[in-house]
Formats: C-alpha cells, structure tokens, sequence
C-alpha cells in the first residue's frame, strides 16, 4: 500500500477509532504495538501516538523509540501520546488539579495555524486524562488551549510534530475530522486514495500473483466478510476457488438451506456439507466460552480437512477475518493490547493441514467490507445482513449446548429478526439476536407454576464493531416480541433487553 499512515498503540481503548477516522478520509493506516519490530517505519508518511490507561509518570509507562520518527516524519501525539513528548523532551507533566475528562472547548487557538484550519474558537472537544502537561519544552510551541488545560496543543519548532491533550478520533470532538485532516493531508502531504474501488482493483491484482494457478478453499458462512471475500478470489482465480459451507448446528433456522440458496445465483462454485452431529458430539459438556470457541474452531478446520483432501492439489485455505478479529487477538505479550477473545478465523493451522492461509479482508473494518461488497455489485439484502458471529449460537447459549438449547435459540432469535424485518427495524439496527441464559426462573402459565429459561434479546448501533450503543426499540415491538417468544417457544417464561453499551460490556455475552 502506498501513503500509509502508522498508528502506535500505547493500549487505549481509542485506538481503532483513530483508525476509523483517518479511513474516513480515504486514507490507509495500519495499527501496531508501540513496541513491535514487524513494521518497516520507511513504509509511512505519517505516524500517530495513541493514548493510554498509563500515566508518563509511572515507573512502568511504556517508552517508544520515536529516534527514527520525530522530526523525520511528521508525527502526530495524542492524549498520553503528547504527553510523552512533552515530558521526554524536557517538559513537566503532573497530576491535573482539575477532573479533565468529557467535553470541553477550545478558548485560544494560535493565528494562521494549519493544523486548526476550519476550526474556530469555541469548538468542542472530548478529554480523557488525569494528567496534565504543566509546562512545554523550551523547543515547544504552544497552539491551542481549553478553558481549564492551558497546554491543549502544541508543535515543536522547525518540525512537523504536533500534540494535543484531547481525542480528535471521538464523536464528541466536532471538528476531530478536520484537524486530522489538517494533519494527514494539508501537512503530511498523504493523499486521499483509499477507496473500495482501489482496493478492489490492488486486491485482486495482489491476489492474482500470490495465488497463480493453486486451487483455493473458503469457508462460507452466509455472512458479509466470507461472501465479499469469496467474489474478491473469485475474480482472481475464478473457477479454481472451491467454496465449502459448513453447517456446524449451530447456526440460525434455515439458515444453511437459505444461504445455499443465496450463493446458487452468485456464480460461486460452493458445497454444503452438514457436520452439525460433529460438532454438537464435540461440544457435550463443554460451558467455557473459551473452551466452547476452541472446539468449534478445531472442529471447522477438521471439517475443511475433510474437504479439502476431496479437491486434488488445494494449497490454500482463505478466510473472510476482518481488521476487528486481528486486533482484539492481539496478545498483551505481543503489545498493550489485551486479548478479549479468540477468533477461531485468526492465527495459524495446524501442522497436519498443509494449507497456507489466504485473508484478502484482514485490513478492513467492518463498514469497508460492505463497501468493497457494493463496489463489486454484490446484492445489498446480503450486503446488509447483521454480523453474526463465526462460532454462531455457541457463544449465546450460555453454559453446555445441547441440541434442544439450540432448538429453543432458533426460535427465539427466528422471532425477534423477522419482527424486526415486518416493523421495519432490521436495517435501523447494525447487529441483533438472543441469548440463552443458564437460569431458570419461575413464572405462571394458566394456572400452572412453570421452571423455565430465560432469554436476552440484544440489539446494538454500531459503524464497526469496535464500539456499540444499545439501540432504543420501541415498547410496543419488544412487548410484542415477548409475548411471541414466550407462546410460541417450548422452555422459555421469561424475555429480558440488553441495554449495555460497549464499552464497557462487549456485543457478544460470550
């Protein structure tokens, strides 16, 4: 990729929406540790600092190399990240005396400053941080000020290094675009190229030379990222991609004779091959949700095993992982960034399959990939499916599965989509479905006292996956959907709603 921006990541929970941000603006930009060796500092035009839970002050803050990067690349330091070059290069940095975290507005902004192009004194800006830059290098330049932080902003003299103590990436910063902008484009000089039509045309180009003539194998899942994944190979390679759709039983209902269906008319060679006697026989007893996602990821790629030893001469296995699955599986060894959960479509294979792995989606956020997917002329119904996780209901039952739990979820989750499909709330929402607790709870039918689970319903807004609100469905729907699910699911007597956010709870239970 050429004009790519460098995103060093000091563990902040920001870090992917700086990423988000700067793609808005046609712009690639790669996330990395702070402290990793794999990236080439030569391959950037730019480099950001994200911020951190740590303070610069503690004995165990991290502590980048910044000697090939400041004033040889523009760089750019955010929160804990301008914090660090102030108290590296000479300044002070102490605990604020005042609660900085929220919104505040600019109060001064330094004439004629190309980094605050557009933005006007007064405009909003979001703070996170308990400390605070008490004073500036000598070399330092003050250029931007909030009513309680003096040293909002800085440069240093004679180099394109900028600072600034609040979060541009945030929704709440209303000009956070512009001052990126400024920033990337107006002083870095990187240029706007980054569209799905570019990545489409670079993609299938870098595909046709790493895939040659060798036959490829893919997971379909039904889903955005296998699909947009399978027409981006199949535009490389055509008839030698072999797609193989696993129904692992634990999918939603009919899903796996529907999206068989959806594929005949896709001009995709795909196979449909039902193992879900497999992988529920693997799962019986098994209630850890890390344990759960294990099983079924050893069990997929077993099932491909199988498949793919049908297809004379396969050398590849490709998967639809996206920018979110290799960031939230980075491990807190490799980087600040702490493993939420495993991705069973992320990391090597086994030694006894053979197969090089292929993941032409691994640098796109979820709302790319549906762009890339309408570039290539790619349905929209199918475009606009909710994600839906890779281990399916296996992450929300909670506890052990069994056949009849999955039974029971497919009703309920079968209910709760289509009502959202006949009130017309399913493209309003960017993620929905239920949760089998592993509770009973008592409850009365006619005149008989029940034992019965409950169930959660959860839907979410999001652009990406990264950070999610609970979405404010009506009562009158959700009253509705209830009383369906509860008359017309054996097992269940009691509906609850999810009215968590994420942070600081994650869109899956599991």
């Amino acid at each position: 990729m050429q004009h790519q921006v460098l995103i060093l990541d000091f563990g902040s929970q920001y870090t992917q929406l700086i990423a988000r941000r700067v793609r808005e603006l046609n712009i690639f930009c790669e996330i990395f540790p702070y402290n990793s060796k794999t990236f080439d500092i030569k391959d950037y035009k730019a480099v950001i600092l994200s911020g951190s839970p740590f303070s610069v002050r503690a004995e165990d803050a991290p502590h980048p190399d910044l000697s090939e990067i400041k004033g040889k690349i523009p760089l750019l330091g955010v929160c804990y990240g301008a914090q660090y070059m102030a108290h590296n290069f000479g300044g002070e940095v102490g605990a604020s005396n005042t609660r900085e975290y929220g919104r505040a507005n600019l109060s001064f902004i330094k004439e004629n400053e190309l980094f605050f192009e557009g933005v006007n004194e007064g405009s909003q800006v979001w703070m996170s941080h308990s400390d605070t830059i008490l004073d500036l290098p000598e070399t330092f330049e003050l250029i931007g000020s909030t009513h309680d932080v003096k040293n909002a902003a800085f440069k240093i003299k004679d180099e394109s290094t900028y600072g600034i103590q609040f979060h541009p990436e945030v929704y709440h910063s209303k000009d956070g675009l512009t001052i990126l902008k400024n920033f990337l484009v107006n002083i870095a000089g990187v240029e706007q190229t980054w569209t799905p039509d570019s990545f489409v045309e670079t993609t299938v180009a870098e595909l046709k030379e790493k895939l040659g003539n060798d036959k490829v194998v893919l997971g379909l899942s039904g889903g955005v990222d296998s699909t947009v994944a399978a027409t981006l190979i199949s535009k490389a390679i055509g008839e030698n991609l072999y797609c193989i759709f696993v129904n692992n039983g634990l999918l939603r209902k009919n899903e796996f004779e529907n999206v068989l269906d959806q594929y005949k008319h896709m001009g995709l060679n795909v196979k449909g091959v039902d193992a879900s006697a497999r992988f529920l026989k693997e799962l019986e007893g098994e209630s850890d949700p890390e344990g759960k996602r294990k099983i079924i990821g050893r069990v997929f790629i077993e099932v491909f095993d199988d498949e793919a030893h049908e297809i004379q001469d396969v050398k590849w296995l490709a998967q639809g992982t996206i920018y979110p699955d290799v960031i939230e599986s980075v491990s807190a060894t490799g980087g600040p960034s702490a493993t939420i959960k495993s991705h069973h479509n992320v990391g090597g294979l086994p030694d006894f399959m053979k197969l090089k792995i292929v993941e032409p989606l691994n640098t796109l956020f979820k709302d790319e990939v549906r762009r890339v997917g309408a570039s290539m002329g790619i349905d929209a119904e199918l475009l606009g499916r909710h994600p839906f996780p890779g281990p399916g209901f296996g992450i929300r039952i909670l506890g052990d599965i069994t056949a009849e739990k999955v039974r029971m979820l497919q009703e309920v989750d079968h209910i709760f989509i289509q009502g959202l499909k006949d009130e017309g709330l399913y493209n309003k929402v960017w993620q929905a479905g239920a949760m089998l607790l592993p509770v009973n709870s008592v409850g009365v039918m006619g005149d008989e006292r029940t034992y019965e689970k409950a169930v959660v319903l959860r839907a979410v807004e999001s652009t990406d996956g990264m950070t999610a609100d609970w979405v404010n469905l009506p009562y009158e729907f959700l009253q509705k959907t209830s009383n369906k699910i509860i008359n017309g699911v054996k097992g269940v007597n009691r509906v609850v709603y999810d009215i968590s956010s994420k942070p600081p709870a994650t869109i899956e239970w599991e």
